[in-house]
Order: structure tokens, then sequence, then C-alpha cells
């Protein structure tokens, strides 16, 4: 579940990272350009470079095209953890790398299901969906921030990822193909399976967005909500 927690002006802050804003001598344009340029920032703009590499296999469309962009949108969905996981072990994570990687998220799917459906292989309605999940949960953050309140992942959050990204390879992948479930060779249809586990993905998604908003609703600074 997500949930909402309080931050105080008394408390301190958290230990200092690699690159902090108020390092002495640094500009804030020179603190950014410091944030940019560390491992994991630049592998969240590499994410996000790739973009238009498997949009342009999927727009000259044919099964050979298909499997290198289903090779290319995996690659960044895994650097999605990578990066994660070098800022933390580096101790470089930063205020411009909050902002960046969950954007690079929202352009890599919502950028891959919008050709997809140019393709035929996803619904509108559940772009549509997801789309407007992600402008609430966006939109709450915005305000829990303006009110002293942190919004945490939830493990529905992690799952809804999951499933979407899997989902995603799948369709891409999209044609049949012969895998060995060790026990049988079966011909497997990716598009079905792509676009079952994208109608999976979302029961988390839209029940971790009712728990946004019921949390946001019910934990408040101090205040009464009306």
């Amino acid at each position: 579940m997500e949930a909402l927690s309080t931050t105080s002006p008394a408390v301190p802050a958290s230990p200092p990272v690699s690159v902090s804003p108020s390092a002495p001598g640094l500009t804030r344009r020179a603190r950014l350009r410091k944030e940019l340029l560390n491992a994991p920032n630049l592998m969240t703009l590499g994410r996000i470079a790739i973009v238009p590499v498997y949009l342009g296999f999927l727009a000259y469309e044919n099964r050979h095209n298909s499997f290198l962009a289903a090779v290319v949108f995996a690659i960044a969905a895994l650097t999605d953890w990578v990066d994660g996981w070098l800022a933390r072990v580096s101790h470089s994570v930063t205020t411009l790398g909050k902002f960046l990687d969950p954007l690079a998220d929202k352009v890599i799917v919502l950028s891959a299901l919008v050709m997809l459906q140019r393709l035929g292989r996803v619904p509108v309605w559940v772009i549509v969906l997801i789309l407007a999940r992600e402008f609430l949960i966006s939109g709450l953050r915005t305000l829990a921030a303006g009110e002293g309140l942190v919004i945490d992942a939830s493990q529905g959050g992690k799952w809804k990822t999951s499933l979407q990204l899997v989902g995603i390879i799948s369709l891409m992948l999209h044609y049949h193909y012969a895998i060995n479930y060790f026990v049988a060779t079966v011909q497997t249809d990716f598009q079905a399976v792509g676009i079952t586990l994208l109608y999976l993905s979302l029961v988390p998604s839209l029940v971790s967005a009712v728990n946004y908003v019921r949390h946001f609703y019910m934990l408040d600074t101090g205040g009464q909500r009306g």
C-alpha cells in the first residue's frame, strides 16, 4: 500500500550524498552539471536516448524488427533497475536524479504504448487509463509536497511496473515463437501473453491509485480535512 508520511522542518536532513546542493564553492549551475554527469543520471539519460531506437524498429514493423524493438526495450527496462541500484550503493542519489528517473520511466512506457496502439496491438482505453493514473499520482505528489507530506512507493506500484514492462516486451515480440518449457516446446502467441499481462497490470495500478487518494485525504500535517 502506498502511504503518506509527514516531514518536519526540525528533523535533520539525511546524510549528504556525493553531490550536495549546499556543497561549498559550487554554484547552482555547477552543481546541476556535476549531478548530470554522475553515472546513474547518465544511465537514465541513456534510457531516454534509446527511446527513438525501439520506436524506429516498430515504425518499420516486421518479425525481425519487432524482435529487435523488444530487445532494446528490455535493455531500457533493465537499466531502470541498474541505475537505481548504482545510485544507492555509490551514495549518489541526487535531486536531479529523483526528477529524471520517474520522467524516463513514463517516457519509455507511454511512448511504447502509443506506438503499439498505432500498430493495433493495444486498445486505446488501456492507454487512457494508464495515462490518467500517472496524471493523478503526479498531481497528488505535487499537492502532498506543498503540504509537507511525502508519498512513498508501494509494493502494488512495483507489481504494476513489472507487469507493464514484461507485457510491453511481449507485445513488441507479437508473433508466435516456439518456446521450450522443459516439458514441451510450445508455439507461444506473444500478442496474447502481452495483452493479458497488460490487463493484469491495471489491477495493482488502479488499486494503488485509490490508495493514494484515500491516504492523501485521511492523513495530514495537523489540520483536519473537511
